[in-house]
């Protein structure tokens, strides 16, 4: 299959909300997405971060800095503030070049997260 152009999410929650706890929970987060779709740098496209309002103490964006992602766009939103979502919870969705089919490919939620998206496949 070519190489083609793919969308993978992925959630974690923080326990605070701290620069720490953002940083170590995004960095996590991408290292699994990344090693869960056999990904590096150059496979990724652009990264969409979106926070809930509860976390205002750094950039989701600047967590993933730290990983050395410093040549892929990043962006930061807020999500949507709904009755009864998950609070502290960071998500993403990252848009990669790949050889995977739709079905291969591996979303993560982690901490928190885990929960909101049980319909899909392991």
């Amino acid at each position: 299959m070519p190489a083609t152009l793919r969308a993978i999410r992925g959630a974690t929650t923080v326990d605070e909300d701290t620069p720490e706890d953002i940083t170590g929970r995004v960095v996590a987060l991408l290292g699994a997405i990344m090693e869960r779709n056999d990904l590096v740098e150059d496979d990724i496209v652009s990264i969409l971060f979106t926070a809930t309002d509860d976390i205002v103490s750094v950039f989701p964006a600047t967590a993933a800095r730290t990983m050395g992602l410093g040549a892929v766009p990043l962006i930061c939103a807020r999500e949507l503030a709904i009755v009864g979502s998950v609070p502290h919870c960071i998500r993403v969705m990252l848009h990669v070049t790949t050889t995977r089919a739709r079905v291969d490919i591996h979303h993560v939620y982690l901490e928190g997260a885990q929960g909101l998206r049980d319909d899909l496949p392991d």
